[in-house]
């Protein structure tokens, strides 16, 4: 199942970079939940992930995720190391950043992500901290 769940973290990053809600929804549980615990921000089912989505095309309408590296971690987690990059729409500013998203499973569907900006942070959620 570790293998199958890597493939569907990759596929759900592509979804996003293809901007296919659908796809991305296609990866996830019905009460999936994207966490960014650095900001205190929650998207929340379906209608939660549409307005995540929205947010991306606000921040900058070429936001991209190269993913570096994805591990399984057991049957039922993902750990992915992804660089993500976006033009600032108002600014015009390019930004880019790594992040260390751990990916949760549950019967081989996207259940929660939780996205940390300090790849340590993601280490620990992960419970592989030293």
């Amino acid at each position: 199942m570790s293998q199958e769940n890597m493939e569907t973290v990759e596929r759900a990053i592509a979804a996003i970079n293809a901007r296919d809600i659908d796809a991305y929804l296609a990866c996830c549980t019905e009460n999936v939940e994207l966490l960014l615990p650095m900001v205190g921000a929650e998207y929340l089912r379906a209608d939660g992930i549409r307005r995540y989505f929205n947010d991306i095309e606000d921040i900058g309408p070429d936001f991209l995720i190269e993913v570096q590296r994805v591990q399984a971690l057991g049957d039922s987690n993902v750990l992915a190391f992804l660089r993500f990059e976006a033009t600032g729409r108002a600014s015009g500013i390019v930004t880019g950043a790594e992040s260390a998203n751990v990916y949760d499973f549950i019967e081989g569907k996207i259940s929660r992500i939780r996205i940390f900006l300090d790849r340590d942070e993601a280490l620990e959620a992960a419970g592989l901290a030293e």
